[in-house]
């Protein structure tokens, strides 16, 4: 029998490996950015062009590579950051492996231009899947230049599975936030389609952090700081007041690098019990300086999952920290409540010896004495009471009887109680529809009864309405008077421009759109001012990794959120006008049996199953 097992020729194992390390643009934009710090690079330009499919591009002022080296570094296994497999737990560089230039060589077109300090001439190399078509000197500035194009130009297949556009542009907006964090104390720039999106100048790490997110972010931080024989702790984590539903403003570094792990997750969201709302979630940003011997880096490809030697004992330093942070900062409660100041007594009157009241008492009042006697009697007793005898001046009596005025005040002021059903609904038919418990609408039928969820049920009339006026563009906005001015993130601001058109169809009106803020002029009819930032919010919260990639899924995202976010709440009262319109307004809907988010609208109970409940 003849033999099968043969070895793979270099170009098929590298694009094997690029499987790994190149998963779409953001993994290359990592894999350069890496590289450019071990560098020791003082500034760092990545320049981008359609979402890195078209263009990728990292340019560093570092030490820069000899000829030799810089032909070296595109073949496989091959780094200048380790020499024995001891030095894998010795770590303290980023980009080490040695497959992820000759990875991305293998599915792109790569340009790699480099100079060292003392070379008089630099070095170009082009290389084209895996292949070096030519090198030569050139005339270039210290560092390194790599530009990466038409990325899996010779694998259809993955290129064809890359997402749209502003959902790959979002992850490379992640990575450049992970590296641009480590590294205050060095100055990016990011370009996209010849747009600078950030210009980063060095900077302490506070800066650093609201440079990226936002001048407002400054407010939102409190500092952590804990050093301990196991793990050293820095870094900032959000007042709990400022919590968001999205986890876009979460980050752990272990040694300058970025992990995910749920285990420190739930250390640092166990002490915010209790401070923040369910549903949301908290900033933070903290930096782990531990032992490279005491953790595992090499568990995952993509070197963002760790393994701790002692993670029990870090998760309880951990917690613990932020725990003091946000007590040190008044952002967690204290055992010592908070006092009402007027039962203070001043320190003078401590010295007083206290006095017994006077009680003063009219001997001559009698309640069933009409004569003029007991009027003044009456009268003298009011003026010794000035305060509540000036909350009935000017009113006058019905009746000559005294006691019988002062009834009548009484009478006057208590409601009626016992009736089921409010005035209103008992004037009108209660027999066909009435509210219960502000929550649902009750309404009768042949058949029987249906209950309906009054705040689903506008939910769907608000959602076809505006369905139907974003895809025909004819929605109403009303004009404010004083603009409102969100306070949104570069990034944030960029995943809202995806929307932008459709917003304005909405009803929006921008005066200012662009990296630097959004201004607001106009929103639509029905929407209140004091609730568009939060529904702005929530918007981009949902857009952060589901971006639509369609027309219809756009305006179909935009109709549920505004719908869901003016509908009438639970707890809202609701006349009989307002009853009747919504009931007639959600069985003229196309769907009226469910919400936008597929939630039942009303149950129906019928008289047979309501008689069985009485057998």
């Amino acid at each position: 029998m003849a033999d099968i097992i043969q070895l793979l020729p270099d170009h098929v194992a590298n694009q094997i490996a690029a499987g790994e390390v190149v998963q779409r643009p953001a993994s290359a934009v990592k894999e350069l950015l890496e590289n450019a710090m071990d560098a020791q690079a003082g500034r760092i330009k990545l320049i981008v062009k359609d979402s890195g499919k078209t263009l990728i591009q990292v340019i560093d002022d570092g030490m820069g590579m000899s000829t030799t080296d810089a032909r070296f570094c595109f073949e496989r296994h091959a780094t200048s950051k380790i020499k024995t497999a001891e030095d894998l737990f010795r770590l303290h560089t980023k980009g080490f492996r040695g497959e992820a230039l000759a990875s991305i060589a293998a599915v792109a077109q790569v340009e790699l231009t480099t100079k060292q300090a003392e070379s008089e001439v630099g070095t170009k190399i082009h290389i084209e899947g895996s292949k070096i078509l030519r090198q030569e000197p050139t005339v270039a500035p210290k560092g390194t230049s790599v530009a990466v194009r038409r990325l899996f130009f010779n694998i259809p297949a993955r290129r064809q599975f890359l997402k749209s556009d502003p959902v790959e542009f979002r992850h490379i907006i992640d990575e450049f936030h992970r590296i641009a964090l480590t590294h205050p104390d060095t100055a990016f720039q990011l370009f996209h389609n010849d747009n600078e999106l950030f210009n980063l100048p060095v900077s302490n790490l506070r800066q650093r952090i609201v440079n990226v997110f936002g001048g407002r972010t400054n407010e939102k931080l409190a500092p952590l700081n804990e050093e301990t024989d196991l793990v050293g702790i820095s870094g900032f984590v959000g007042k709990p007041e400022f919590a968001k539903r999205s986890k876009a403003e979460q980050f752990f570094f272990v040694n300058q690098r970025y992990i995910r792990n749920p285990y420190l997750h739930h250390a640092v969201m166990s002490a915010y019990d209790g401070l923040i709302k369910e549903g949301t979630q908290p900033s933070y940003f903290i930096y782990l300086n531990i032992d490279p011997a005491s953790i595992d880096i090499n568990i995952h490809p993509t070197k963002t999952e760790i393994k701790f030697e002692n993670e029990q004992a870090l998760y309880a330093i951990l917690r613990a920290s932020v725990k003091h942070s946000l007590g040190q900062f008044s952002a967690a409660a204290v055992l010592d409540f908070d006092r009402d100041q007027t039962l203070d007594v001043q320190y003078e009157q401590l010295k007083k010896t206290p006095s017994l009241p006077k009680i003063e008492v009219d001997a001559d009042f009698n309640p069933f004495d009409n004569s003029k006697g007991f009027e003044q009697s009456r009268t003298s007793f009011k003026n010794t009471q000035p305060v509540w005898g000036s909350l009935y001046m000017g009113m006058e009596s019905k009746s000559n009887n005294p006691l019988t005025e002062e009834l009548e005040i009484d009478l006057e002021s208590e409601e009626v109680t016992g009736s089921m059903f409010s005035q209103e609904a008992e004037k009108s038919n209660p027999t066909e529809y009435f509210q219960v418990r502000e929550k649902y609408i009750m309404c009768m039928v042949k058949s029987g009864m249906l209950l309906i969820d009054q705040n689903r049920a506008h939910q769907r009339i608000l959602y076809e309405d505006f369905l139907g006026k974003l895809s025909e563009e004819k929605t109403a906005s009303q004009q404010l008077l004083f603009p409102i001015t969100p306070d949104f993130s570069h990034g944030e601001v960029g995943l809202l421009s995806e929307l932008r058109e459709h917003l304005e169809h909405a009803g929006f009106c921008f005066s200012k759109f662009n990296q630097n803020g959004v201004e607001i002029t106009g929103i639509p009819v029905l929407l209140s001012p004091e609730k568009t930032t939060a529904i702005l919010q929530n918007l981009i919260e949902d857009l952060e990794y589901q971006i639509p990639d369609s027309y219809f899924s756009a305006i179909d995202l935009l109709a549920k959120k505004l719908s869901k976010s003016i509908a009438i709440k639970h707890g809202q009262s609701l006349n009989q006008k307002e009853q009747q319109q919504i009931i007639d307004s959600l069985f003229a809907c196309k769907e009226p049996k469910l919400t936008p988010e597929n939630k039942t609208v009303f149950i129906q109970l019928g008289w047979d199953e309501i008689d069985k409940k009485f057998n």
